[in-house]
């Protein structure tokens, strides 16, 4: 059954979703980040070039040819999804096939509607009977 991370009170979400991926990569995994804005995607990509400040972690989007070999993936559409070991969800909606994967991170701003949409899905999975974890972030998280 999937695990899932709820990080709460992040500053900057996008950031933070490239730290849980540099993090995943460097034990091994691979990381599909959903994005399913345009905007979000981008910016993430960008973000992705310099995490961490020293050097970056390899990434491409879902519909590149290399997708399937790269540690790192943004998709926008949940067809995209290469892979099943961990999903960063950026969307205010769970991802429709989450529940293949071994992990799943949600990224909680301080934005009260962003904390609004993380209860309604901390609600689902746990309703569902999901394994879930919470960790405030603290300063800048």
């Amino acid at each position: 059954m999937t695990r899932i991370d709820f990080y709460l009170d992040a500053g900057d979400r996008l950031q933070v979703a490239c730290r849980v991926a540099a993090k995943a990569l460097a034990q091994a995994h691979r990381v599909v980040i959903y994005a399913p804005d345009g905007e979000i995607a981008r910016a993430v990509d960008r973000l992705l070039w310099t995490t961490p400040p020293t050097g970056f972690v390899p990434h491409v989007m879902a519909d590149h040819r290399l997708a399937d070999e790269t540690p790192v993936v943004i998709a926008r559409e949940a067809a995209q999804l290469p892979h099943d070991d961990v999903l960063v969800n950026l969307d205010r909606e769970q991802p429709a096939s989450f529940a293949r994967f071994a992990r799943l991170v949600e990224i909680v701003g301080r934005d009260e509607d962003d904390k609004q949409a993380a209860r309604g899905r901390y609600r689902l999975y746990r309703d569902r009977g999901y394994e879930i974890h919470t960790h405030r972030l603290g300063g800048d998280g």
